[in-house]
């Protein structure tokens, strides 16, 4: 009988204990093995808690598919998880590790030696190497830390480094190309005035109003640079620290060793979901609860095709009044014990330098 055809309170009724407990082991077992589940391992797997044939597993597996928890993989005998299968494992069955202290000390002294401008690539190497899938690190977004200063550089004649410093420390360097030759010396009295107009306001209230600001209210010699300012807006006032990198991703050739993604068709799925920064920074960025636990998308929950074939875990960090996002993107069946943990603490040690 499909699910589709069932009594309502046959397909969304609560699991009884022992069905919850046949589902962990399903998933538990699938997420070592990656090959579907058969009723007479799952017999043996369970003898110590259930003496249940497997005619009887058999049965209870069949009321779990019909639910939509797990599913039969072609002509194979065995099932393996769904979306929703995972989604009622991440909230309610599983049972969270601890984080050891090997590897506590050691999330602690990398991130702690770092330095401020690696730190953030080192927490996404971190992550890869300690779950074995891709370790994302979206940079801080900027929209609303407030600018305290602009400073003017003179690369050479015609090549200008502003240097944007913001609240909670954090400073980023613009090189802009002008078209006019730059007055070394004029450059100090220009950023005096300019900073006399734009500091003290949030970065993402300068980016929709610096012309506004700064229009009709400078003296006319300084045009060309407002000119060149006013350009070069969205990159000076942009969300991330980096203009043209909002994303550090590590371990890439992880996912490329796990049997879900042997086909040339899924590698090819790695590699564009790699390249796709825009998708992971959406998803990593639009699930902020605000109290800084950690939470799992699951497979279709996502909404991307690109993204079925995998799970999010994402949790964040500050940088002083910046906000990022930080996660792991491994298959479906990732040791979500094992990891949930581990990503809380690399984002409570990030927050904590």
């Amino acid at each position: 009988m499909k699910a589709d055809f069932l009594p309502y309170h046959h397909r969304d009724r609560e699991l009884t204990e022992r069905e919850k407990d046949i589902l962990r082991a399903i998933i538990q077992m699938y997420i070592l093995s990656a090959e579907p589940i058969g009723s007479r391992f799952l017999s043996k797997y369970l003898e110590e808690h259930y003496k249940l044939s497997p005619a009887t597993i058999r049965n209870i597996m069949s009321d779990l598919e019909d639910m939509g928890f797990i599913a039969h993989p072609h002509t194979s005998a065995g099932r393996i998880p769904t979306d929703k299968g995972y989604r009622l494992y991440v909230d309610s069955l599983m049972k969270t590790e601890h984080v050891t202290n090997q590897i506590a000390t050691f999330v602690q002294e990398n991130l702690q030696n770092s330095s401020r401008e690696h730190v953030l690539r080192d927490a996404s190497k971190i992550l890869s190497s300690l779950s074995h899938y891709l370790g994302i690190v979206v940079l801080p977004n900027l929209s609303d830390v407030i600018l305290q200063r602009l400073r003017l550089i003179a690369l050479s004649s015609t090549r200008l480094l502003v240097v944007v410093e913001l609240q909670s420390d954090i400073v980023r360097t613009v090189t802009l190309e002008a078209n006019f030759e730059i007055d070394y010396q004029a450059l100090d009295e220009i950023a005096r005035l300019l900073n006399e107009k734009i500091s003290g306001r949030p970065v993402s209230f300068l980016r929709d109003n610096f012309t506004v600001i700064i229009r009709d209210r400078l003296p006319a010699e300084v045009n060309a640079y407002l000119r060149l300012f006013i350009d070069s807006v969205e990159t000076l006032f942009a969300d991330y620290t980096s203009p043209d990198e909002a994303v550090h991703i590590a371990g890439t050739q992880n996912l490329l060793e796990y049997p879900e993604f042997e086909s040339r068709d899924r590698i090819k799925g790695v590699i564009e979901l790699i390249e796709n920064e825009d998708l992971i920074v959406h998803i990593l960025d639009r699930q902020d609860t605000g109290d800084n636990k950690p939470f799992v998308m699951i497979g279709s929950e996502m909404g991307s095709e690109l993204l079925n074939d995998y799970s999010v875990i994402v949790s964040h960090y500050k940088f002083g009044d910046a906000k990022g996002s930080l996660g792991i993107i491994g298959p479906r069946r990732m040791n979500y014990p094992r990891l949930v943990p581990l990503l809380t603490h690399v984002a409570q040690t990030l927050t904590g330098r």
